[in-house]
């Protein structure tokens, strides 16, 4: 049993041989950020400021060599080998929500673009799934292994779950999906997970990127802001290879149509001659960084490939001034290959 203390907060907590760091905190009541819980994503990345750990299985590209020769680890992965102080932020407001396991039924499947399936979702009649704007979900599949999805309706708007599913080749979860489900089927997820939410104490002005279906969480965040009065500037970029990858295009324009604070900006990466694409063109986040080159003042929501989402992160705080606790994200980490985008 090894102890571990939060420098910031002072906050300690006991962690049984052969468990992880996020997994002791969360035991404990304490919520240090995190999305994947798998190495995968970079979320819970935080500095070892004293004592050793084992780092554990994660991806490469998610913790380098030269991180680790620096105190960073992977806190979802990393396994104490003595006490530790540890350098990590701490994140309110998920704690007292519960998280469970129930089964559910197939509403309805819609397909808004060519590789792109919004599945509805039922819960039984005498339940209900209290989350935060943003969190994900695991599907759990027959043999027992988990996919990660967002949920894409806000929390006031629960009547069905609503989760936006990219067909990713070779995938077991998005092949059922697009070959095999059909309304009526039972699903089992556990939920709600993650600590990418709306931060409502906050008074900043908000800057939302997301990348293909990175559009799910953030689509929450949006409809939840709305719904509760936040008045805030929003400033949402959607990026995409062609302009059918943004497959709800038309809900975030009429958002902008109907909310004064609120503005979308579409970016695309690879157009063809044929799409006629008048927009922005481009990286996402190269976009933003163009319109605002200081972010000093400003909190940042970023979702979608693990690529984007680390270029966000290291250009944002570096070259414009974002403070590091105010970027916010959700790495979407496919099981088929974690250099390509998922859903």
């Amino acid at each position: 049993m090894f102890r571990v203390t939060i420098k910031k907060s002072g906050h300690t907590f006991e962690v049984a041989e052969g468990d992880t760091v996020l997994a002791a905190a969360l035991a404990a009541g304490y919520t240090l950020p995190y999305g994947c819980r798998n190495g995968a994503c970079g979320s819970c990345k935080g500095t070892v400021v004293e004592g050793h750990v084992d780092f554990g299985n994660h991806q490469p590209y998610t913790l380098t060599d030269s991180e680790k020769a620096a105190g960073l680890a992977l806190f979802c992965c990393a396994r104490p080998q003595s006490d530790l102080v540890i350098d990590a932020r701490e994140v309110a407001g998920v704690g007292e929500i519960q998280v469970k396991k129930l089964p559910c039924r197939v509403q309805a499947i819609e397909r808004p673009a060519a590789d792109v399936v919004v599945l509805r979702l039922k819960l039984p009649a005498n339940e209900r799934l209290q989350f935060l704007a943003g969190q994900y979900l695991e599907i759990i599949m027959r043999d027992g292994k988990r996919r990660a999805y967002s949920m894409a309706n806000p929390p006031h708007d629960d009547e069905f779950i609503e989760l936006h599913v990219r067909n990713m080749k070779g995938g077991a979860f998005t092949e059922y999906v697009f070959n095999t489900m059909k309304e009526k089927d039972i699903l089992r997820f556990e939920g709600p997970l993650g600590t990418f939410f709306l931060r409502e104490d906050s008074d900043k002005p908000m800057l939302l990127v997301a990348s293909g279906t990175g559009f799910a969480p953030i689509k929450a965040i949006i409809e939840h802001a709305f719904h509760a009065g936040i008045e805030r500037p929003m400033v949402f970029y959607w990026g995409g290879r062609r302009p059918q990858d943004l497959y709800m295009r038309d809900l975030a324009e009429s958002w902008a149509r109907e909310h004064p604070n609120f503005s979308f900006i579409p970016v695309i990466s690879d157009a063809e001659p044929e799409d006629a694409w008048t927009g922005r063109t481009g990286f996402v986040h190269h976009a933003v960084l163009e319109d605002f080159p200081d972010m000093s003042g400003h909190q940042a929501y970023v979702c979608g490939a693990p690529v984007v989402v680390e270029a966000a992160h290291r250009d944002f705080t570096t070259r414009a001034g974002l403070p590091d606790d105010e970027f916010n994200s959700d790495a979407f980490t496919p099981s088929v290959d974690p250099l390509k985008a998922a859903t």
